[in-house]
């Protein structure tokens, strides 16, 4: 019995906001955290890079290094959680704490994205466990939802506003009808976005959580560099404008679904029918759709970051770990939901063979047959038009602009189509293209 309730011992590699925030959950519920774990989870050690800094969320018997490696070769450390970011010391310390026989809690998305083949076969080679709730959506469990909660379905999409920043600076410019870089300084300004935003703004940080979650819903290996990614940078105020005008909003969305062709892996901005739940997910929030066939469409949506929200998913697993610290390795759920060796190969589909609608907005000099010039290439393409808005000009012969909505159709046939009316005299510059998602099969 005494063996039983023997404490797990925890090593934190790095006590910044979210470590700082893990520590103040753990102790503020501490009770509760050991009545459901079924032991106490004790935060023993931390590797800090400033100690004096680190000091404000140590408790007096926690001891603070510089060196991250003591941690790992620390025999009393069961569970070693990883908060240092990046892929190339975390990768290393990660894997060395595997082959020390340790547990691993993670919320580094860009490791788990890129390198999960190797860490994930090496957690079982070893029969540790590597869990990483809060690489994905912050405080929302959705990871432990689609691996455990939807388990009897046949996950059919995922679709998810599963980044902040960009969520953040889309609800500014809807709400203030400001372009981009004004949005983004206010982002900053308010703490939501980093100095070099680049990983977020240009859909880097949501492919790597989308590349997490299909691989969990559809049982693929985790495939970061097969996914299609288009940041927001491009967007514009006009296009905002319109497509409010048009019953829409703009977000960027992380989007996978199974087709008979291949899964799609994609990141970009998106027209969302301004009736649908997502389109009402504002500010910093994060919230993601999930089909089942079984089940139909799921919701889920909270904060996807900040030193709480994610020390609520880093703690959810410390508990998930302790539970099933004894158990047959065999008998664990498997990292990726699939057992190891049942993974498809199915493959990423290009994104030329995606089918979905389609926002065009091109600029052209108003005069009589551009219309019908623009229509007749759609129309050869095999393209139907389902609305249209065009600005009146204040003087003739000057220029217009022209939005178009797209019934769903091939993408290569739209890129295509969009060569040819660009080659057009009349039309003016290239057309801004926005996918268009009515999330609703």
């Amino acid at each position: 019995m005494e063996a039983i309730m023997k404490p797990i011992k925890v090593g934190l590699l790095g006590l910044g906001i979210v470590g700082g925030g893990t520590l103040t959950v753990l102790r503020r519920n501490a009770v509760e955290i050991t009545r459901r774990a079924g032991r106490e989870i004790i935060v023993t050690m931390a590797a800090v890079r400033d100690l004096e800094k680190a000091r404000k969320y140590a408790a007096a018997d926690m001891q603070l290094t510089d060196n991250p490696f003591a941690i790992i070769d620390n025999p009393d450390i069961d569970i070693v959680v990883e908060m240092i970011g990046g892929v190339t010391l975390a990768k290393e310390l990660i894997l060395m704490a595997i082959a020390r026989g340790k547990h691993v809690v993670t919320a580094n998305k860009a490791l788990i994205a890129c390198h999960a083949t190797e860490i994930f076969a090496a957690a079982q080679q070893y029969g540790v466990m590597v869990a990483f709730e809060a690489a994905v959506g912050g405080g929302i469990p959705i990871i432990k939802a689609i691996r455990e909660g939807l388990t009897a379905n046949r996950i059919e999409w995922i679709a998810g506003i599963i980044n902040g920043t960009t969520n953040f600076i889309l609800s500014e410019m809807r709400d203030k009808g400001t372009e981009f870089a004004d949005a983004l300084l206010a982002a900053q300004e308010l703490g939501y976005a980093e100095a070099d935003p680049a990983f977020d703004i240009e859909g880097i940080d949501a492919a790597h959580k989308l590349t997490i979650m299909s691989a969990i819903a559809f049982g693929i290996p985790v495939q970061f560099d097969c996914a299609h990614i288009e940041g927001i940078t491009k967007l514009t105020g006009d296009d905002v404008k319109y497509a409010e005008q048009l019953g829409y909003r703009i977000k960027l969305l992380g989007i996978t679904k199974r087709t008979p062709k291949g899964i799609e892996l994609r990141v970009h901005p998106a027209l969302i029918p301004e009736r649908r739940l997502l389109a009402n997910v504002d500010g910093a929030m994060n919230a993601i759709l999930v089909k089942g066939d079984a089940v139909g469409i799921t919701l889920y949506y909270g904060a996807g970051a900040g030193a709480e929200p994610t020390a609520s998913s880093v703690v959810a697993d410390l508990v998930d770990v302790t539970r099933m610290h004894t158990a047959d390795p065999n008998n664990r759920v498997p990292h990726l939901a699939f057992q190891p060796d049942t993974l498809s190969a199915e493959p990423i589909l290009p994104m030329g063979e995606v089918r979905t609608a389609y926002y065009l907005r091109l600029r052209a000099i108003d005069e009589a047959g551009v219309l019908a010039d623009v229509t007749r290439i759609l129309a050869d393409s095999d393209i139907s038009i389902d609305a249209m808005i065009q600005k009146e000009p204040e003087i003739t012969r000057t220029l217009v602009d022209i939005v178009i909505l797209t019934h769903r159709c091939i993408e290569k046939d739209i890129d295509a189509a969009m060569l040819e009316i660009e080659a057009l005299p009349a039309i003016s510059g290239k057309i801004a293209r926005i996918r268009l998602e009515h999330l609703d099969r």
